[in-house]
Order: structure tokens, then sequence, then C-alpha cells
């Protein structure tokens, strides 16, 4: 039995929409080649989000790192080669190449990502209507007011008509680019 406190968070880089593939690989060639004294867990991190899928809102997970997958593990020559040559494994990161073992994550960095896995991302709710006036918090027009002309929902989006050297001006912004406008 190997000493459980010599086990450390690593990233694996995989082929991006193969981290479910490569978790499940991983676990079972830990299991068939006897290394689940030194391979743990691994996990794909994903966050719960809102998103419009052909107009109905549902929770879908996303994941927070594409392309990566995080295995807990005692780093043995033998461990090492069992995940590195995991099918759609690419590499450790913060290997240096040559058969170098790979640097792992800090305390901090995993507790925080294990933390987040339990939480939802924050809902964005966004209540705009045409024809309402804003006032633009960032890029070229910030802190001009605009009238709301389209939304478009699904892309976040808004087209803005600005008042510029009376002409009018129409300008596409992201939601996040500005706020209700107050008098």
């Amino acid at each position: 039995m190997v000493e459980s406190s010599k086990k450390q968070w690593y990233v694996l880089h995989t082929y991006s929409g193969y981290e479910e593939k490569v978790k499940k690989d991983v676990l079972s060639r830990a299991q068939s080649m006897g290394m689940q004294d030194y391979i743990f867990r691994v996990i794909v991190p994903e966050v719960k989000k809102n998103e419009v899928v052909r107009g109905q809102e549902q929770k879908v997970d996303e994941k927070v790192f594409p392309g990566y997958v995080l295995v807990e593990m005692v780093m043995t020559d033998e461990s090492w080669f069992v995940v590195r040559n995991t099918p759609n494994v690419t590499g450790f990161v913060g290997s240096h190449g040559g058969g170098s073992k790979p640097s792992p994550l800090y305390d901090d960095e995993i507790k925080r990502i294990l933390a987040d896995q339990n939480k939802e991302a924050a809902p964005q709710s966004y209540d705009f209507e045409v024809g309402e006036t804003v006032t633009i918090t960032e890029g070229p027009f910030k802190n001009m007011e605009g009238k709301i002309n389209s939304i478009q929902t699904d892309k976040e989006k808004l087209l803005v008509s600005i008042d510029m050297f009376g002409r009018e001006t129409n300008a596409e912004l992201d939601f996040t680019q500005v706020k209700k406008f107050e008098a």
C-alpha cells in the first residue's frame, strides 16, 4: 500500500470533446492494471449553466476547462506511464517533455476547483425591452445613452441607437456592456 499523503492532483491535456471518455478510460486502466493504489479520482470540472435550446431554457453542464481532465494520483514511473498512455491523452500539463514528471496543482488551486463543482453558475438575468433607454458602460461609446432597437437574447446582444453629432448611429452591444438608464 502506498502512503496516501503522496497523492496529488495533476492536469491532463486531452483532445477536446474526449474529456469524459478519458476519465472513464483512466479509471478503467487503473483497475485493469492494478494501479488503484496509485490512481484515485479523475474529474472533468463542470458548472451548471442555463441555456436556451430550441426556444426552451434548460440547465446544461459546461466544462470549466475544455480539453483538460484532473487526476488525483501518486506519481510513480508506473502510474505516470498508465495515465500518459491512455488513449486521447496528449500529455500532462507542467511536464517539460522527454519523460519528465509533471508539476502537481497547488493545494489551494484544487480546493477551489473542487469547491466550485457543487455550485451553479450565477444566473444571467437581463430585463431589457425594445424602446428602453440604456447607458453604455464599456467600449468606445462608454457613458453615452442609447435606445434599444432590437434584442437578440440567444446571442445576448442589443442593437442600440445612439445620437452622435446630431445623427443616429447604431451599435451592437453585449448585454454586459449596458445598464438601465437612471435619470
